[in-house]
This record gives C-alpha cells, structure tokens and sequence, in this order.
C-alpha cells in the first residue's frame, strides 16, 4: 500500500508566505514524478509543480517565479515553497506521486487527501 500525507497548509495575509510538504509512504520501489495540483471551488483541478526524480521542475505560468517545488529523494518527500501569496491561490492543494510499487511492473498515480490554503486579510 501507498499513501501521500500533506501538511502546511493554513490561513495566510496576501503577501504571506507558507510551505506544503507531502510524504509518500508504503511499498515503494522507486517514485518518478512528485507534483503539487490545486483546485478552487466550482474549478477543475490544475497543475501549479511538478518535480521529477532527476530534479527537473515544470510550474504554472501563475506561480512561476514566487512558488519553489521541491523533494528529498531519501524520505519520499515534496515541498512546495510559497511566497508573495495571492487571494487567488486560495484553493485546496493536492499532492501527487507516480510511483513504483515492489513486485509490480508498472507505476500508478497517486494522490493527497489535499490541504486548504487560505489567503486572505
């Protein structure tokens, strides 16, 4: 069994900064891509990073330049650093993982049960 676990999220003034972790853990054999997605209500779920085991990152147009994706290979673990937070990164905020279980061939994705982050005055 596999399971993402996310923390950091929280209420936050617009120009706060705060930061997501996200924990994979279980029968792992290797994780590809590691990424953070977010959905506000009434919206479809978007990309904001990804990150692969090599180290290459892809953002969203909107966070480029203020949000930071990151992971530690050795704990199974992501982290997205935010700063300069706007109202409109209000949403929750979905952890996702294309991992490699022992004794299976082929990968599978993987998600968080999301963490709220609320930027507000």
């Amino acid at each position: 069994q596999v399971q993402l676990v996310e923390s950091g999220g929280g209420l936050v003034q617009p120009g706060g900064s705060l930061r997501l972790s996200c924990a994979a853990s279980g029968s792992i054999f290797s994780i590809n891509v590691m990424g953070w997605y977010r959905q506000a209500p009434g919206e479809q779920r978007e990309l904001v990073a990804t990150i692969t085991s090599g180290g290459s990152t892809n953002y969203a147009d909107s966070v480029k330049g203020r949000f930071t994706i990151s992971r530690d290979n050795a704990k199974n673990t992501v982290y997205l650093q935010m700063i300069s937070l706007k109202p409109e990164d209000t949403a929750v905020y979905y952890c996702y993982a294309n991992i490699r279980r022992r004794t299976v061939i082929h990968p599978s994705h993987y998600w968080g049960q999301g963490t709220q982050v609320t930027v507000s005055s």
